[in-house]
């Protein structure tokens, strides 16, 4: 029993020192709960604080800004009323001028209005008296004011004339005083140390055969071979009872040499065929070329002239297959080259200059370039567009005074040209109205869309005109031989009548491997 009370007794102090543990505990706990509920509480008061203070700065911050943007907008809209203001003010005042000139305005026209009447009727007034005052000299003199008008002019046309030729003559005997002895003896020692052969062209070759059975050869076939050597070359074949000739005509000097030159291949090669024919002359025509390049280069070397443009040299070259007025057009202008250098020197001129001038002066006449200008233009502009010496191409410019002397060797040209010229046989006028007029022909038919060659044959009785068979039709064709016909008749000047014939064919080519 003891133990039991001990035991309760032990029971009872450890509940009652449990208890006691609790309530301290629980005590304890509340006494910590209340400060950190006070620490809570007072950090949280301060937060707000802060957050109240933040708030307040944020919101001076804002009202502070958002009244400097208000100020801002005040001021703009204040300079905005002052600007329209100030342009009201000046509209006003503009308005006001505006009103003022126009009554100037008014009161100008008005008084404009007055003199024009005041004038008109002092016209009217001037007329009837200047009326009445030509009848009473008219009445008086016994002649009309425009009789009177005509005598008088006439008799100052006649003492001006009469003055002008007085003044002229002394001018002249002046000069030729002065210039008339040393001019004829330079002239006439230039012509006597410049000889020169020379040379006469025509439009007809020869072509001299072994025997006549070539001719048949030549013709072939229905003429085949004929007229694929003329369509070819541009060249009029004329086969005839002439014994062992045939004659090849031609106004182009070069295409008679290229007809003549494969004619002579195809005799001898002995395969004459349209094919052959066309193979023939196109490598013939390179020949030529190369011998036209040669020509021009052997020219400047014997003529003692450098560093000219290549394409220069070449229309040299092509002065030997060129006529003017009968007299070879390379033996000419060598011969004027020779004539302005030997008076270039007599004159104590730099003779290089004039040989150079001489030789180019007719380089126009053999150039394909824009043949509506005059040759000495045109040579003139290929000259400058080669980079010659300004004094040479104005020489070449003006050699027929088509524009105005600016060298001292432009004259030299001139007078070298003149007595080359001139010289008795040198040029026949009718050999060169008759080259001109078939040039002229070809240039017509040259001018229609789709015309690839033109060839004026048979002394410029026919006229025939190769189409390409791309750009015309069959039909066109033949509307466009009528429409060139009319243009010759209408334009040119022609003995008798001219065919004018219209090739247009196809060719298909194609190759076996």
């Amino acid at each position: 029993m003891a133990i039991i009370y001990y035991i309760i007794t032990a029971v009872a102090g450890a509940v009652l020192a449990l208890g006691c543990y609790i309530i301290i505990r629980k005590r304890m706990l509340n006494g910590k709960k209340e400060e950190i509920l006070e620490k809570a509480e007072l950090e949280a008061e301060k937060i707000k604080q802060e957050k109240i203070f933040q708030a307040k700065e944020k919101f001076l911050q804002l009202k502070s800004e958002h009244e400097q943007y208000i100020n801002e907008k005040n001021n703009q809209i204040h300079e905005t009323e002052n600007r329209l203001r100030q342009k009201e003010n000046s509209l006003n005042q503009q308005n006001s001028e505006l009103g003022r000139k126009q009554k100037e305005t008014d009161a100008i026209r008005e008084n404009l209005k007055n003199q024009v009447e005041l004038v008109n009727r002092k016209s009217e007034e001037y007329d009837r008296l200047r009326a009445q005052a030509i009848e009473q000299i008219e009445s008086i003199a016994g002649m009309s004011a425009a009789e009177a008008k005509n005598q008088l002019m006439e008799n100052m046309k006649a003492e001006a004339r009469s003055q002008a030729q007085s003044y002229i003559n002394d001018v002249m005997d002046e000069a030729r005083l002065t210039a008339s002895k040393e001019a004829k003896r330079i002239v006439i020692n230039t012509i006597q140390r410049t000889a020169s052969e020379t040379a006469i062209e025509n439009a007809v070759t020869v072509f001299n055969i072994e025997s006549d059975e070539i001719k048949g050869r030549i013709i072939g076939r229905e003429g085949r071979n004929i007229r694929a050597l003329e369509a070819a070359t541009g060249v009029e074949i004329v086969v005839d009872d002439t014994p062992e000739a045939i004659l090849l005509s031609a106004f182009d000097p070069v295409r008679r040499e290229v007809a003549r030159l494969a004619l002579h291949q195809l005799v001898v090669d002995g395969r004459i065929h349209p094919a052959r024919i066309e193979e023939v002359v196109a490598k013939v025509q390179k020949q030529l070329e190369d011998e036209i390049m040669e020509t021009g280069k052997r020219t400047c070397i014997d003529l003692g002239i450098h560093g000219m443009h290549i394409e220069l040299v070449k229309l040299i070259g092509r002065m030997k297959y060129r006529s003017s007025y009968g007299q070879n057009l390379l033996q000419h202008s060598r011969e004027v080259a020779n004539i302005c250098a030997t008076m270039a020197s007599e004159l104590g001129l730099n003779p290089k200059i004039a040989k150079r001038a001489g030789l180019l002066h007719d380089i126009g006449k053999v150039s394909d370039e824009d043949p509506e200008l005059p040759h000495a233009v045109l040579g003139m502009k290929l000259a400058e567009k080669y980079k010659e010496k300004p004094e040479v191409c104005n020489a070449i410019g003006a050699h027929h005074e088509e524009i105005e002397m600016t060298s001292i060797i432009s004259p030299l040209v001139m007078v070298g040209d003149a007595i080359s010229g001139a010289r008795p046989g040198a040029r026949r006028e009718v050999i060169e109205s008759y080259i001109k007029r078939l040039q002229d022909m070809e240039n017509i038919a040259k001018s229609y869309p789709g015309v690839t060659k033109t060839y004026a044959i048979q002394a410029g009785r026919e006229l025939r005109v190769i189409v390409g068979a791309d750009q015309v039709s069959d039909k066109d064709a033949e509307s466009l031989s009528g429409e060139i016909a009319k243009k010759i008749q209408e334009e040119m000047v022609y003995p008798g009548q001219v065919k004018i014939t219209v090739i247009r064919e196809t060719r298909s080519v194609a190759y076996a491997k």
